[in-house]
């Protein structure tokens, strides 16, 4: 275990150490529906069109980081630095004199595990992005009027998430309302209108939805 957080937290490892703990927290914050699980939406699935992509979109379509949430490629690049970055570090710099030259030459070992991760997390993406596609073809008009139950803390114009009982897991679908609704964590909402541009629901409770 010395060893382990030794080599850890020694640079560059300790920068990967530090962002996956990052991202590992976001996991656990997002499972408790107070963050959204794709929390920077980032739209890259433009493989087919005329005019790619521009900037961080255009970079992870050609990449093969694309369609599956930002927050876990990042997670998936994150993951597989950290591992090389540890190895290398386990099994080749610790044991050399390098002094000051540690530095110069982690930024370089750094810069390289990023990019051999990119390759390996762009294996693991391909398999789950028809996953990511047919979530979000199920998450679309064929689930109107149907009820579902907020999951995260509050729902809002900019924020919400709700989960959708489909006979399987469920389905966790973005939600948005005005602030004043005041929805909350266990309320049950009716998914009245699919807004496109946000990937999301406007949602209403079962009572205006009947016309109580």
């Amino acid at each position: 275990m010395e060893i382990f957080l030794q080599t850890a937290l020694s640079f560059p490892t300790v920068l990967f150490s530090f962002l996956l703990c990052v991202a590992i927290l976001y996991w656990c914050v997002a499972a408790l529906g107070i963050l959204e699980v794709d929390l920077l939406d980032i739209e890259a699935d433009s493989a087919l069109d005329s005019v790619q992509p521009e900037g961080l979109a255009g970079l992870l379509l050609r990449l093969g980081l694309s369609g599956v949430p930002v927050t876990l490629v990042l997670t998936l690049l994150f993951f597989f630095a950290w591992t090389l970055s540890y190895f290398i570090e386990l099994l080749l710099l610790r044991h050399l004199p390098l002094g000051v030259l540690r530095y110069p030459l982690g930024v370089i070992v750094a810069g390289a595990a990023l990019l051999l991760a990119v390759p390996v997390s762009a294996v693991l993406c391909k398999p789950l992005r028809p996953l990511f596609r047919k979530l979000e073809a199920v998450s679309s008009t064929s689930v109107l009027g149907q009820t579902a139950v907020v999951r995260s803390g509050r729902v809002t114009l900019q924020h919400g998430e709700a989960l959708l009982e489909n006979g399987g897991a469920g389905l966790i679908l973005r939600v948005r309302a005005d602030d004043a609704r005041g929805f909350k964590r266990g309320d049950r909402v009716v998914l009245l209108e699919y807004l496109e541009a946000e990937h999301a629901y406007r949602v209403i409770t079962e009572d205006e939805f009947k016309g109580i």
